[in-house]
């Protein structure tokens, strides 16, 4: 049976050196992890996980905590993060809290406690002060996305400046009567995002010398459905129709587009429509957005729970909330507003 001496002699490094190379601890050159790697493959020498696990008290598995796995953005932050967790040679444990509060409690008080992860991602979850303070007394890292969180390493991207952008676009494009299909602040996401998003919009519009109107802002839940039916409210009434519309995400976006087209209106030509995201059928929609990178948020969440799991000397770690990139992304949905003639008007 295949050791890790043999790897280490068909490498030419040391055991020592082996075994940092394929648990992921410990500082190893790259050069020399891909040589190790190859020699462990050769071989066909695998790390025992028990063996690992009883040497060192972890289970090389992360957790990770979503409130909706039926979304596309939280979708794609689980597949960041567990292609980044292979390249570690990490397991990705999957908790999602779409149920009550009681499967919420019972993921973090008993499943996320025993000894079944080494550390957890939330997911654009407000933890509790008792949630972090739990996880912290075992000495679990924890990194949070989508908003600070006191006392935890957070990454998030600014959700007021993402939606000003995308209301700047529309605006320097000659649209002076643009609508807001923005989440439903009664149905408060965490972190306040449909909120954020909103204020985003309404500052756009501040600062061009427009007063938001209260009646062109419609609530959704950010889907192709709910988006589908706020647009046909907001383009249905002839008197309130705006000549743009800023959706708080992409699926909201599309729902919009397929509003307008069911309603006979040319998208640019009478309807400018922008989103954020950068869906994956952004694209196919020609949709303009605001590209927030999910996937890239998970691989980054990973790379935080790894300085902690893996800490370098005289590296120190702070608990700052860290600014994620977003971008505008142009496509075929927005255009300049069409004059209309003294005919029609």
């Amino acid at each position: 049976m295949t050791g890790i001496d043999d790897v280490a002699r068909r490498a030419g490094v040391s055991t020592a050196t082996v075994s940092r190379a394929l648990s992921g601890r410990g500082h190893v050159a790259a050069s020399t992890r891909e040589k190790v790697e190859a020699a462990a493959a050769e071989l066909g020498y695998v790390v025992s996980a028990s063996a690992s696990s009883l040497a060192t008290g972890r289970t090389r598995n992360i957790g990770v905590v979503v409130p909706f796995l039926n979304r596309w953005f939280y979708t794609s932050v689980i597949e960041g993060a567990q292609r980044r967790l292979m390249q570690y040679g990490y397991d990705l444990t999957l908790y999602n809290l779409s149920g009550d509060d009681h499967e919420r409690s019972k993921v973090f008080d008993d499943h996320l406690l025993r000894q079944r992860v080494d550390a957890v991602i939330a997911v654009s979850l407000e933890l509790t002060a008792a949630e972090i303070a739990s996880l912290h007394a075992l000495s679990k890292p924890l990194v949070g996305v989508g908003g600070p969180l006191s006392g935890v390493r957070t990454l998030s991207i600014d959700d007021v400046a993402v939606t000003k952008l995308a209301t700047e676009h529309v605006l320097s494009l000659g649209h002076t009567r643009v609508g807001h299909i923005g989440g439903d602040v009664d149905r408060e996401l965490a972190f306040h995002l449909p909120t954020n998003r909103r204020l985003g919009y309404e500052a756009a519009l501040r600062e061009a010398g427009l007063i938001p109107e209260p009646d062109l802002y419609f609530p959704a839940v950010f889907t192709i459905e709910s988006g589908y039916t706020a647009a046909k409210q907001m383009l249905g009434n002839p008197r309130l129709r705006p000549t743009a519309i800023v959706a708080a995400s992409d699926e909201m976006a599309i729902g919009a587009i397929l509003a307008a087209r069911d309603m006979g209106l040319d998208v640019p030509g009478e309807l400018s429509v922008i989103g954020i995201d950068d869906h994956e059928l952004a694209a196919f929609f020609g949709l303009s957005t605001v590209a927030q990178y999910p996937e890239l948020q998970g691989e980054r969440a990973v790379e935080l729970l790894m300085e902690e799991l893996q800490p370098r000397s005289g590296h120190d770690l702070d608990d700052e909330n860290t600014p994620l990139p977003f971008e505008l992304i142009v496509r075929s949905t927005t255009a300049r507003p069409q004059r209309r003639s003294a005919a029609t008007r």
